[in-house]
């Protein structure tokens, strides 16, 4: 049996769609645990909301926007007109995005971090995946 024939692809232009609904769920998803987690909203979370959406947006600015902006070209470039559906990520990729995942699980279940710094580090880390889909959307919708 060849491979190619039960392989799911989709245009290029679709994956980076796929791409951006991948990282608004990743980034909605860690900002909804964020908010909801912790839910007796200390009296210091006015100080440390605004720092935790202050790091998200660094770490946008200095590491998520390169990210993007990479898997975009690199999936302008691919050289097939219709790969895998599964490749809008490489394999690198794939493996951070399965660390990190285990890593919040981990670190949730265990209780070795209380829920209130927990859900400061998922707001921080949600805010750049979510807005580094804008940048998938916009290369979508400009294709």
């Amino acid at each position: 049996m060849n491979i190619d024939l039960i392989t799911p692809r989709v245009s290029k232009h679709f994956l980076l769609l796929i791409a951006a609904m991948v990282w608004t769920f990743a980034g909605g998803m860690l900002l909804f645990r964020g908010f909801t987690l912790n839910k007796t909203l200390p009296a210091h979370w006015m100080v440390e909301l605004p720092a935790g959406i202050l790091a998200g947006l660094l770490f946008f600015r200095m590491l998520f926007s390169r990210i993007s902006t990479k898997h975009v070209i690199r999936i302008q470039n691919l050289p097939i007109e219709q790969p895998c559906l599964f490749s809008f990520f490489n394999i690198r990729s794939y493996l951070m995005m399965f660390s990190m995942i285990m890593l919040g699980v981990m670190l949730r279940k265990s209780g070795f971090v209380s829920a209130e710094y927990l859900s400061l580090m998922y707001i921080t880390m949600g805010i750049p995946l979510l807005l580094s889909s804008f940048r998938f959307y916009k290369t979508f919708f400009n294709f």
